[in-house]
């Protein structure tokens, strides 16, 4: 079986972002940048496959400029490009996070495999592949839900699916001399227009500081007469 697994560059997770002054979105220069940690949980769960002998092959894509390039080796955009990575691969399985923590769209896989005509199991907290069927156990509002999956099957993954390991210093050092494909979105034939707009980007307001109260009734009061909550 081949894995196809998808990656994304964002911004660390540790890093307090700033919005441009002309509020034309986050402002990225010197800022540190990572692989999403929702894809990290869907490579760690591609190398498990892999370990387990269900996978024979894991082919990491990431779509952007050649600065990708760093986190597609720690992992040794659109959905469209994936698209024509697919077609190209054949894999059996793609995996991607759910979401990336930048934008917060949760639209790559699902838009995904209505490219493919793939089935999809989103929000993965379990995936278990038999045969020519993946099941995926997912994370919904009502609780878990487990779903049987015909392959070839798109999985995005959800936080509880498992935890990342960390690169060993050998096993980075070998990932530098693995052979990485750069393909263009013209050699793929896909155009990367975009049809989105961003028309402002705001930092969160600055919360105020909470206050403690005295009795359950004077946290009513406020509650009512000062929040109108209640």
């Amino acid at each position: 079986m081949k894995i196809l697994v998808a990656i994304k560059r964002v911004a660390d997770y540790n890093v307090k972002v700033r919005v441009k002054a002309d509020n034309s979105g986050v402002d990225l220069a010197n800022v540190k940048m990572s692989m999403n940690p929702f894809c990290e949980i869907a490579v760690e769960e591609a190398v498990r496959l892999k370990e387990k002998g269900i996978a024979t092959e894991i082919v990491a894509v990431s779509v952007g400029a050649n600065t990708a390039q760093e986190q597609l080796r720690t992992a040794l955009a659109v959905a469209k490009l994936l698209k024509a990575v697919v077609d190209k691969e054949q894999p059996q399985l793609v995996i991607t996070g759910k979401q990336a923590i930048d934008s917060d769209n949760n639209q790559t896989g699902q838009m995904l495999a209505a490219l493919t005509g793939f089935a999809q199991g989103t929000f993965a907290s379990k995936v278990e592949v038999s045969g020519d069927k993946v099941s995926v156990t997912r994370e919904v509002d009502a609780g878990l839900q487990t779903v049987s999956l015909n392959l070839p099957a798109i999985v995005t993954t959800d936080l509880r699916l498992n935890e990342p390991r960390y690169a060993s210093l050998p096993n980075i050092m070998k990932a530098k001399k693995k052979p990485l494909e750069v393909l263009t979105p013209d050699a793929l034939g896909v155009s990367t227009a975009s049809t989105t707009k961003t028309l402002k980007v705001e930092a969160p307001a600055t919360r105020s500081a909470g206050i403690k109260v005295k009795s359950v009734a004077e946290l009513v009061e406020k509650l009512k007469n000062e929040a109108k909550v209640i």
